[in-house]
Order: C-alpha cells, then structure tokens, then sequence
C-alpha cells in the first residue's frame, strides 16, 4: 500500500512562509496551529498522518508536539469530516438551553451517532466543548459558521437547507 504523500499546494506554501515572517526570529513554532488549519483546509476537512507530519517538519518540531496540539484542539480534525461538520456545543449554558435535544434532532436527521459521518458523506455529528457564545445558547457551529440560539425547528431547516445544496 502506498502512503499518500501531502505538501502544501503552491498558494498554501506561499501563504505559510508570508506567515512565518509574523513571528519573531526562534518564536516561528508558534505557527503550528494556523499552519495546522491550512493543511486542514487543504486536505478536504481534517489533518490526516501525512498532513501532520508535513506541517512538524515544516516548523522542524516533533511529530509528537504536532499531534499533542492537533488532537488537544476539537476545531482540528484527526479523522475525515463530512461535507457539513455539525458541532453542537454540549457544555452547561447549551445543555440547559436545549443543545440535547439538538442533538438529538441532528442525529435522527442525518441518521448517525455522535461522532459519525452519514453514508453519503455529508454530514458529520460532533458535540464540543465550548463554543464561545454562552450568551445567545445554544449553539452550533457548521464549518465556519456558528448558529445561535436556535431550536429544534431552527435547527431542521438548516439541515435541509444544507442537504438541498450541491
């Protein structure tokens, strides 16, 4: 079998070494996460072996602190995602305002557990910690874009509307 090899593609490498230059001289480590998220982004929606490895010696560290940073963050994936990354957030403020049943709702919907992508790909379910907006909970994240204080109805018309696109 053989390994599938990763680099980053000509507009990434440009875009790596335009963002090494914003550290300072010895700090250039520092980039793991950013440079992480562009291999993220380049390799279809997570960070496979070859991915990781690429970016440790590109920033010449350890694959070990490369894969401690990779798998400490939940926005870095270590395994395929679907077309749609589904996050709902699962802690305190959500889960009192209704992110259970989203999840809920989000399952039975895309017609997986937590944690698993749909038969087509599409859709990937994930509960994270945290995403940072308590205030208008609860919420979820799809790829980019974070959802705030929706419901379940909210919720089910996203889901359509996403699974209607090409």
């Amino acid at each position: 079998m053989t390994k599938k090899k990763f680099e980053f593609n000509e507009d990434n490498l440009a875009q790596a070494k335009k963002l090494l230059q914003k550290y300072p001289r010895g700090r250039e480590k520092s980039a793991l996460l950013p440079m992480l998220d562009m291999a993220q982004r380049q390799n279809g929606g997570y960070v496979s072996k070859e991915a990781l490895e690429y970016v440790a010696n590109f920033l010449d560290i350890p694959f070990i602190r490369a894969y401690e940073v990779a798998s400490f963050y939940s926005m870095i994936n270590l395994d395929p995602v679907g077309k749609y990354h589904v996050q709902i957030c699962g802690t305190i403020p959500c889960w009192l305002k209704g992110s259970e049943l989203l999840k809920k709702v989000c399952a039975k919907h895309m017609k997986v557990k937590c944690g698993e992508t749909s038969k087509d790909k599409k859709f990937t379910l994930s509960e994270v910690e945290c995403l940072g907006a308590c205030r208008n909970a609860p919420v979820a994240q799809i790829n980019d874009n974070y959802f705030e204080d929706i419901d379940e109805g909210k919720m089910l018309q996203i889901l359509e509307m996403l699974e209607n696109q090409r």
